[in-house]
């Protein structure tokens, strides 16, 4: 008996490949292999640049690779075992998956799916293999998205179905920057009505976190940034004083302890430097100052601070993709968008065809965008 079922063949696409440390990506022919099961193959539709694909770019010794996390797309193809999503629904990608039944997933207090965890080796999660190739030649994934290509294979875990009725376009910054200072304001601080806030680094998931503790009722959000461009912008999103240090003749921490009383309820480091951490506790308030960190840094990874900081009773707090589960969560904040509860659009400074994709990464190297949306030929 012959099956009628329709067998996906191997796709060959364009995708924007990164050859070596910092250079610029090269626009060429892949092939994409069908998705093994538990997998789908999903046609990218829109991917903004997020600023870890720039450092993994800039540091990372695995090599050719397709980078990319931040997007959305429609499922082209399923493979076998996949009843989850069919052809033609509309997607998020997620760098972070949940499988819903391992001990992180089932817990209720954690995100960290130990089977879909961030994936750092350039392979899938299944089989540690790849699905692109060029001449039969391997070119490994990123953080298992790799959606810097007309098509990508992902694990039915890291892949979000969402409302066809949301624009793709818009709601691509959901599967990280914009989510993760969400999250972090939310469920990792949990921000409490008439607190202060400090914001350290003002970029995408800066201004979310900002956005985030303006809706929780903060009455007072510091934001801090040496770009003074940002001073006019972070207003949008619920900044109400803003601090350039090189603006400053005395350590940060001081300036902001003396404007809060003590030092902030909570603060947020959303740069990437490790030495930052050590001011955002110092910038905390004595008995219950909480600091949540979320920049992935590109240098010195150890953090050091004096122990008399926690002995004082601050907290230090760590957040990956602010504490959301992807699948259980992504779909609500869809929905807060949709409902214009939270903004998402004023994120967007640049929106660039797929070819100009070196062009995003400049923009972002030179501090000229918060998020640039690239779109997919049609």
């Amino acid at each position: 008996m012959s099956s009628s079922i329709k067998q996906p063949n191997v796709i060959t696409c364009k995708a924007a490949v990164a050859w070596g440390a910092g250079e610029a990506l090269v626009m060429q022919e892949v092939e994409v292999s069908p998705p093994h099961p538990q997998e789908i193959r999903i046609k990218v539709v829109t991917t903004s640049l997020c600023r870890s694909d720039l450092s993994a770019l800039d540091s990372h010794a695995i090599f050719p690779r397709i980078f990319g996390h931040e997007a959305s797309g429609i499922v082209e193809s399923i493979g076998e075992g996949v009843t989850e999503f069919q052809e033609g629904d509309h997607v998020l990608t997620v760098f972070t998956g949940e499988c819903k039944t391992c001990r992180q997933c089932m817990s209720g207090k954690s995100n960290m799916c130990q089977v879909l965890g961030l994936e750092r080796r350039g392979v899938m999660h299944s089989d540690q293999g790849t699905r692109f190739s060029i001449k039969g030649k391997p070119v490994y994934h990123y953080c298992a998205v790799s959606s810097f290509s007309e098509y990508t294979v992902v694990h039915t875990g890291c892949a979000v179905k969402v409302s066809s009725a949301a624009p793709l376009e818009k709601i691509c910054l959901l599967s990280c920057g914009l989510a993760a200072g969400l999250g972090a304001a939310w469920n990792v601080a949990d921000i409490s009505k008439g607190s202060t806030v400090v914001i350290f680094g003002l970029g995408t998931v800066g201004l979310s976190v900002a956005q985030g503790a303006k809706i929780r009722g903060a009455s007072q959000i510091i934001g801090v940034d040496t770009n003074p461009e940002k001073r006019d912008k972070a207003k949008d999103f619920g900044i109400t004083e803003f601090i350039n240090p090189n603006d400053c003749n005395e350590p940060i921490q001081q300036v902001i302890k003396r404007i809060t009383d003590g030092g902030a309820d909570y603060s947020f480091e959303c740069i990437g430097d490790t030495g930052m951490i050590t001011t955002a506790l110092q910038s905390c308030c004595d008995g219950w100052g909480l600091t949540v960190t979320l920049g992935v840094p590109k240098v010195k990874p150890e953090v050091s601070a004096h122990y008399g900081l926690f002995l004082s009773g601050r907290t230090l707090k760590g957040s990956l993709f602010g504490g959301w589960k992807p699948k259980s969560d992504i779909p609500s904040l869809v929905d807060m968008y949709m409902n214009k509860e939270i903004k998402i659009d004023e994120f967007i400074t640049h929106n660039l065809p797929f070819e100009e994709i070196n062009k995003a990464f400049e923009l972002m190297r030179e501090g000229k965008c918060l998020r640039c949306v690239i779109h997919m030929p049609k």
